[in-house]
């Protein structure tokens, strides 16, 4: 793919290089293939960006512009560092409360078991202080930076204390804002509850154009991540509306329906840092009403192991496949189906997509994924 640029025809583009590359790799473009854009390129070319001065204006505007509360940021320079930056700015006097062992998508400020060691509960809280003289210098183990002294760096008038209940921030400030992610809306609750005055989600920073910057009706801030020193790229507006001018420009140059989604972050784990990777607020902003829903499948080896475990060859083959072919109605609570992934087609194709794709230098930015829906039965 090329690289995308502010205003490009992200429609046309796609299309014409996905037609290109299956010239000239040989392959057919079929129903039922999937082809999966990334939400980069649909924001860049919207040209969906907002900066720091734009930022704290709306912050300002809403919080006040006084003393002013973080609860439950990311730890993260791509992520949160350009939103920090800009939410300083906005006001005289800012505190942020970092959660602990790790963030809400599992970046570790330090090893959890030191909490055992050093008799700390999660119930607890401390000021810089008192974080310090439990856990020292802080730092993170894939990119090297202690995200403490990284987040008070951003401004002369930041704070950090840590805890793990939102409402330690009250006693600080009653104006908040709550930067968790998945939680976000029970966060708020809890704040509200317990005598906030003014409480604001990211989703709820930057869901108008503010002199003249991009913006993101439902998601406001969430799902932004750097561009330069002074920006972010916020997460992309009608994607349905792309997804469905893609599918359709596809279907104008080759008579075959197939399916689309704009992807994010994956919904997976990694086994080693802990790290969960969806620090956007959904996997797929917009996909194709075939991608909605979950699998139903049967569980082979459960019949490999039961009810066909004196069958073989050509005979079990032909077992299974019928067995497939008979299946009807919601596999729900079967039996049959236990131990089947019951996560939804977008959340699943688009983190396959994301993994194949990449987040650095591949260039590659579109996926295309044949056979997705294929199955023992219908594989040739």
């Amino acid at each position: 793919m090329p690289v995308f640029r502010a205003g490009d025809d992200l429609v046309g583009m796609v299309a014409d290089n996905l037609l290109a590359a299956a010239k000239h790799e040989g392959f057919a473009i079929e129903e039922g293939d999937v082809v999966g854009v990334t939400e980069a390129v649909v924001a860049r070319t919207q040209s969906n960006y907002a900066n720091v001065d734009q930022i704290a204006a709306d912050a300002r505007a809403k919080l006040g512009g006084r003393d002013m509360g973080l609860v439950f940021p990311i730890l993260s320079r791509n992520r949160f560092a350009i939103v920090l930056k800009a939410l300083a700015a906005s006001c005289e006097k800012l505190t942020v409360q970092l959660s602990f062992p790790s963030d809400e998508v599992g970046n570790l400020l330090f090893d959890p078991d030191l909490m055992d060691e050093r008799g700390v509960l999660p119930s607890d809280s401390f000021d810089e202080v008192g974080f310090r003289a439990k856990f020292g210098r802080t730092v993170h183990r894939f990119t090297g930076i202690d995200y403490i002294e990284y987040y008070k760096s951003l401004g002369d008038n930041i704070e950090i204390v840590f805890s793990n209940d939102p409402a330690n921030i009250l006693k600080y400030t009653k104006n908040v804002v709550n930067c968790d992610i998945h939680t976000r809306a029970r966060t708020k609750r809890r704040l509200v509850r317990m005598g906030a005055e003014r409480v604001f989600s990211l989703d709820e920073l930057m869901t108008a154009p503010v002199d003249g910057s991009g913006y993101n009706e439902t998601y406001g801030l969430l799902g932004s991540n750097k561009a330069t020193e002074t920006t972010v790229k916020l997460f992309p507006r009608a994607c349905d509306e792309f997804v469905a001018a893609l599918r359709r420009r596809i279907f104008e140059l080759t008579g075959v329906n197939i399916e689309v989604l704009v992807y994010g972050d994956g919904g997976f784990k990694d086994p080693v840092g802990g790290i969960w990777e969806l620090a956007d607020p959904v996997v797929s902003p917009a996909h194709t009403l075939r991608l909605t829903g979950t699998p139903n499948e049967l569980k082979l080896k459960y019949f490999a192991d039961n009810e066909f475990a004196s069958l073989s060859g050509k005979e079990l083959e032909d077992a299974m496949r019928a067995r497939i072919a008979e299946k009807d109605g919601s596999l729900v609570g079967d039996m049959q189906s236990q131990g089947t992934t019951p996560r939804r087609y977008s959340d699943l194709i688009g983190s396959l997509c994301d993994l194949v794709s990449g987040s650095g230098d591949r260039g590659t930015p579109v996926v295309y994924i044949k056979g997705y829906f294929t199955n023992y039965a219908t594989a040739e």
